[in-house]
């Protein structure tokens, strides 16, 4: 799917998808949040307000993947192309990447990003050509956390992850069911128990 969205929205669903970061935490999301092996969440920007991050549990610094942040900080060298009628007009992806701006800023002015604008226009339509038109924000937090699972995660590094007050939460909404992980287990049991001929 990521190939099939335009940069820099297509390194939003990246990070998204990797990090499980909500989309007003994503569009809020700080140079000066951004170390060399995590991402610090501290606030974040829902149409139009500036906010404390959801609970005091989403206030957290949390370990990501170095490809994460290779990904982010490789959107300060690219120029994105963009059609206006015939003529295509070259904006930086980062204007300026000073501790306190966007990580993800609009093209023309640098201004925080409209999540429903990069949904309808870059997300769905890939989703749609990959036969999976019921992709949005929520599934790529959901995705997340499932993955989580399917790594063998702990219940409880998951909560932590996934930054939710209860494990509860993270379990019983956004760890998702999946066969082949039920396959697994089971497999993983007999292999235990000395039964596997």
């Amino acid at each position: 799917m990521l190939a099939l969205i335009a940069e820099p929205y297509a390194s939003m669903v990246y990070v998204a998808v990797y990090t499980g970061l909500r989309v007003s935490e994503l569009v809020g999301l700080r140079w000066r949040n951004v170390n060399t092996d995590s991402i610090t969440v501290d606030e974040r920007y829902c149409r139009g307000d500036w906010g404390p991050p959801k609970s005091d549990a989403s206030n957290a610094t949390i370990p990501v993947n170095a490809a994460v942040i290779e990904r982010i900080e490789r959107l300060k060298t690219l120029v994105v192309d963009v059609k206006a009628g015939r003529a295509v007009r070259h904006y930086p992806a980062v204007r300026s990447s000073e501790p306190d701006d966007l990580v993800f800023q609009s093209l023309t002015k640098g201004a925080p990003m409209r999540d429903n604008n990069i949904l309808v226009r870059h997300i769905k339509p890939a989703a749609t050509k990959m036969g999976i038109p019921w992709v949005n924000w929520q599934v790529l937090r959901r995705s997340f956390a499932t993955w989580l699972k399917l790594a063998g995660a702990d219940v409880k590094d998951a909560q932590a992850l996934m930054r939710h007050s209860r494990a509860s939460t993270t379990l019983d909404i956004y760890q998702q069911f999946v066969p082949e992980s039920q396959r697994k287990a089971v497999d993983k049991l007999m292999g235990l128990s000395g039964l596997v001929h």
